[in-house]
């Protein structure tokens, strides 16, 4: 895969068996990392976004079958992202799944109430998410 910038490249990538793609977006690049590589262990292709803004960008070049949305981030937090891309014809059927460190229940309960299809609370279990992803994706 060849990095631009911040922003991983998914063009070519070719090992990907059932076809599915995931964004990740998290203004953490060591938690994307993390991300991206359990996903690319079950055969995703990936690609990731430090902010809304690179998001945006890269669904104006890809449509992914899921998008892993941290919540705290600059420009634009997570639910903000979430209730605009639900209300957008062209995003609101791709899945957001929020990866977020933010426990509250009130929390869980925005991230749902803005439309995600699940919430994960760092640290994630990870067989949990891939199993969730696969049923998302699918």
């Amino acid at each position: 895969m060849a990095a631009a910038g911040n922003l991983v490249s998914i063009a070519g990538h070719s090992d990907n068996r059932d076809g599915r793609t995931g964004f990740i977006v998290d203004d953490d690049r060591t938690m994307r990392d993390q991300l991206q590589q359990i996903l690319e262990g079950s055969d995703w292709r990936v690609a990731q976004a430090p902010s809304g803004l690179r998001l945006l960008s890269l669904l104006e070049v890809d449509r992914p079958d899921i998008i892993l949305l941290d919540v705290a981030m600059s420009w634009i937090n997570g639910f903000e992202l979430c209730r605009a891309m639900k209300a957008n014809a062209n995003y609101k059927n791709i899945p957001v799944v929020f990866i977020s460190g933010r426990s509250a229940p009130s929390d869980i309960e925005t991230g749902m109430g803005c439309g995600a299809a699940d919430y994960f609370v760092k640290p994630i279990d990870t067989r949990r998410l891939l199993e969730r992803l696969r049923e998302l994706s699918s």
